[in-house]
C-alpha cells in the first residue's frame, strides 16, 4: 500500500521530498515538528506496547495540540487497521495506482 506518495506530490508538490521519505524519512529534509511526528507514527505502529505520556509529550513541546496529537494518533491508527485488513486479505493494488506509484518523482 504505496501509492499513497502521489497523493503526497500533490500536496507538496516536491518530488525530491516524497522519494527522501520512501527511501528513508530519517533522512529527508524535514523540521523538527514533522520529525517527531513521524517519529511517534512509526512507534504507534511498530512498538505501540510501548507508547508512554513521554511520547505525547514529546508532540506537544514541539507546538502539536491535543487535537492535533489526536488526529496524528487516529490517523496512523487507522491506516495501520486498514492496511492490515488489506495484507491479510491479500489485496493487491489496482493497475492504475500501482502505475502512478511507480512514477512518483521520476
Amino acid at each position: 500500500m504505496t501509492h499513497h506518495g502521489a497523493g503526497l506530490l500533490r500536496l507538496t508538490n516536491d518530488a525530491a521530498l516524497v522519494d527522501q521519505l520512501k527511501v528513508d524519512w530519517r533522512q529527508a529534509a524535514l523540521n523538527d515538528a514533522d520529525r517527531a511526528m513521524l517519529f511517534y507514527a512509526e512507534k504507534l505502529t511498530l512498538r505501540p506496547w510501548e507508547m508512554v505520556e513521554a511520547d505525547v509529550v514529546a508532540l506537544r513541546d514541539m507546538g502539536f495540540s491535543d487535537a492535533a496529537i489526536l488526529d496524528i494518533n487516529q490517523v496512523t491508527g487507522y491506516y495501520a487497521f486498514v492496511n492490515r485488513l488489506a495484507d491479510g486479505l491479500g489485496v493487491e493494488l489496482e493497475p492504475i495506482h500501482q502505475a502512478t506509484d511507480e512514477s512518483v518523482g521520476q
